[in-house]
């Protein structure tokens, strides 16, 4: 893998994401020298499972145009809580306006529906969405990664090898 030096990658997440969803790709970054930084609605930390991570920056103050990507881990309870927050779509259709990367995983396609990014894109996602996204006008597929422009999206926590990869390599381009 690449020298992501002086990237900086925001992860957007609440309280009830994916640990692995979140802790992999993060590794990935600081292991490659990006820095990582979590933004969420929430002021002090997030926990997920048996996981606890302390908040960087709110999605209320946090600016798209700091950043180089978004990566939107998983979970459940995590990706239905923050479709429902304004100020996490708004920052999630910025990095779609700016044409900048964005990863999601698993159940955080919701996100992409939500934010309206969704249309004529390929993508995947947790099975169970498929007919969320293709609603919103996506290309849906079962596949481990699906790579189309600046838009990364994987399934589960077994597809994270690849979907790591795939963000590396974007960064790197």
């Amino acid at each position: 893998m690449s020298n992501l030096q002086g990237r900086r990658v925001a992860f957007l997440v609440t309280n009830g994401y994916e640990p692995s969803e979140l802790y992999s790709p993060w590794d990935t970054v600081v292991e490659n020298g990006g820095e990582a930084v979590l933004v969420s609605p929430e002021s002090d930390a997030v926990s997920g499972k048996d996981h606890s991570q302390k908040v960087d920056v709110n999605v209320a103050e946090a600016n798209a145009d700091e950043f180089d990507a978004l990566v939107l881990p998983g979970g459940t309870k995590n990706a239905d809580q923050l479709r429902m927050n304004n100020d996490a779509v708004k920052f999630t259709k910025a990095f779609f306006e700016a044409n900048k990367t964005v990863a999601s995983i698993c159940h955080a396609a919701w996100m992409l529906a939500e934010a309206d990014v969704a249309q004529g894109r390929n993508m995947t996602s947790y099975p169970s969405l498929q007919t969320d996204l293709r609603n919103a006008g996506a290309h849906w597929s079962d596949e481990e990664l699906v790579v189309d422009g600046n838009l990364i999206t994987s399934r589960t926590p077994k597809d994270l090898p690849a979907f790591n990869e795939a963000i590396v390599n974007k960064l790197t381009e």
